[in-house]
């Protein structure tokens, strides 16, 4: 795990490993931004931001980055566990959409079974990006990876639930998008005036359940 200064007042932690390919990124960003929160949490570590991404942790508001830096190095974290995650949050979904039988055909499967899979599965936000609120949520194996669409929809509506590589995810608003579209969900996502704004935060796991 590499940690790099970025700014005056911030840190980032590289969580990928060149060396081993195969090596579980996701799991160790959760570990890392687990540890984090808890050493923050404790008065430990100084941070006004704990921000995980695909294969990094940023640390924002850092008043002597030198100083956490060589505290970091010297933690090891925890493997990330579905037990240990913050909170269970059951997400119902109409499995209606468009892209199920492409993703049944990939898959080599059946659209129930697909539907199946996705329900069953516990996934995990991994982290949020592309738009407010829209959670990344790992769970699925390695081998079920998806392309996205060659050519994105102008429009996708609010409350999708899509796939795309690795990842599942849910529009919270209506924008452009490339992902499988799967199903729908009427829950609100983000809310501005929310405490946190964003209804799936990164640790929380999540269940796509069938409506």
């Amino acid at each position: 795990m590499r940690i790099r200064p970025v700014g005056m007042h911030a840190l980032l932690l590289d969580c990928a490993d060149p060396g081993d390919p195969s090596a579980d990124v996701a799991g160790r960003v959760e570990a890392w931004r687990a540890e984090l929160t808890a050493r923050r949490e404790r008065g430990e570590l100084t941070a006004t931001e704990i921000v995980p991404a695909a294969a990094t942790v940023l640390l924002d508001g850092v008043p002597d980055p030198a100083a956490a830096a060589r505290l970091i190095a010297t933690w090891t974290p925890r493997a990330a566990s579905a037990g240990g995650a913050a909170g269970l949050v059951e997400v119902p979904v109409t499995y209606d959409g468009a892209d199920l039988p492409v993703v049944a055909q990939r898959w080599g499967t059946t659209v129930p079974a697909v539907v199946d899979r996705l329900a069953r599965t516990e996934f995990r936000v991994a982290f949020c990006g592309f738009a407010p609120g829209f959670p990344y949520l790992t769970g699925l194996p390695a081998d079920l990876a998806l392309p996205r669409l060659p050519t994105p929809r102008p429009r996708v509506p609010a409350g999708s639930v899509a796939l795309a590589g690795p990842y599942a995810g849910i529009y919270p608003s209506a924008s452009p998008g490339g992902w499988l579209l799967v199903g729908r969900t009427g829950i609100v996502l983000f809310d501005v005036a929310g405490d946190p704004p964003a209804r799936l935060t990164p640790g929380t796991r999540v269940r796509l359940v069938a409506t």
